[in-house]
């Protein structure tokens, strides 16, 4: 794993436009794929034009960068495939066969794609370059795996179990089980779903949208330290690109949550005028834009991360989920929409 340069600030590499050379290949472009029409839209971020528009079928999930970040990858677990973009051109390729890849990720060291089969209950580690199987870990009692981050030394990853209202602590070397820690309410409907790391590696944030608000995992993802109440629906967690905050997608009210990414403490909220779905997205590569997905509305919408104003709405398809803005600042990605240091 590329070493952490700033102990008090793991994502310190991924400023505003800290761009690797393989990030600065890309043509700027924002990837939506749809769970309901089974396409990936591609809007232009400059105009907010549609600029593709890629029926690819299945239920598409999260458009995944590589960790080497010269490929992206649309997850389809329907019919277990992932469909590489080129985000030189924005164009697709062939789709490879995966497991179930509901949401995906990459080892901090770049060694194994993570496939997260929540349908299966398990976890598939594919070699990224060649997409031959490595290994299985299987998690029975994590019903619902669905979303992860990774400590800052790489050594162990925690996933959510949003339908068994706890979380999977996972040693990656080793590609074992090391602990489950329950929610201390066990929702299990819609219960753990997002999870990001703390800049200084001091806890973890776990939203849970039937809960409302977010927990808070001690750094060494051992047990649940207290709860922040946000809004409705909680869902989708994205640092600003300084990390000094933390946005919370409030998908149930139609808001985003404010807050300070080192406590937890609540800064403020924005309201999508007119309401909406903010669900899956990221902060644009110059840090003044958060694009999110408008999971039940057929809409994208792009917020200022100064003040939350809406700056567009986009229509697009049916049941947009796991958009990615692309590139992303960062040396390497972890995967899901684009989790970078």
């Amino acid at each position: 794993m590329p070493p952490v340069t700033d102990a008090h600030n793991v994502y310190a590499d991924a400023g505003a436009n800290m761009l690797s050379d393989a990030a600065k290949a890309a043509k700027p472009l924002v990837y939506v794929p749809h769970t309901k029409s089974g396409e990936v839209r591609v809007i232009d971020p400059t105009t907010f034009a549609t600029v593709g528009t890629h029926p690819l079928g299945g239920e598409l999930q999260h458009v995944v960068p590589s960790w080497d970040m010269r490929t992206l990858y649309a997850t389809d677990d329907t019919t277990n495939k992932v469909v590489p973009f080129d985000p030189v051109t924005g164009k697709p390729g062939a789709a490879i066969p995966v497991q179930d890849p509901y949401n995906m990720y990459f080892t901090p060291d770049g060694a194994s794609a993570i496939s997260v089969a929540e349908a299966q209950r398990r976890l598939v580690f594919y070699d990224p370059h060649t997409w031959q199987q490595q290994g299985e870990l299987p998690t029975p009692d994590c019903a619902g795996i669905d979303h992860a981050d990774f400590t800052p030394d790489g050594r162990t990853a925690v996933f959510t179990c949003e339908f068994a209202g706890r979380v999977a602590v996972v040693d990656i070397a080793h590609r074992s089980l090391v602990r489950m820690v329950d929610m201390p309410k066990r929702n299990r409907h819609m219960g753990p779903q997002d999870i990001k790391l703390a800049p200084d590696g001091s806890v973890f944030y776990i939203a849970d949208s039937d809960q409302n608000g977010v927990w808070v995992l001690d750094g060494a993802a051992t047990h649940v330290i207290r709860e922040i109440p946000t809004g409705h629906g909680a869902h989708g967690l994205y640092l600003s690109r300084d990390a000094t905050r933390l946005f919370v997608t409030n998908r149930h009210e139609g808001s985003v949550s404010v807050l300070d990414a080192y406590t937890g403490a609540p800064i403020t909220k924005w309201t999508i005028p007119g309401g909406g779905s903010p669900d899956m997205g990221n902060v644009s590569a110059d840090g003044s834009q958060l694009w999110l997905s408008g999971r039940y509305d057929r809409a994208v919408y792009v917020l200022s991360t100064t003040d939350g104003s809406l700056i567009k709405k986009i229509d697009v398809g049916d049941g947009p989920h796991g958009l990615c803005v692309w590139p992303q600042p960062g040396r390497y990605s972890l995967g899901h929409t684009g989790i970078t240091r």
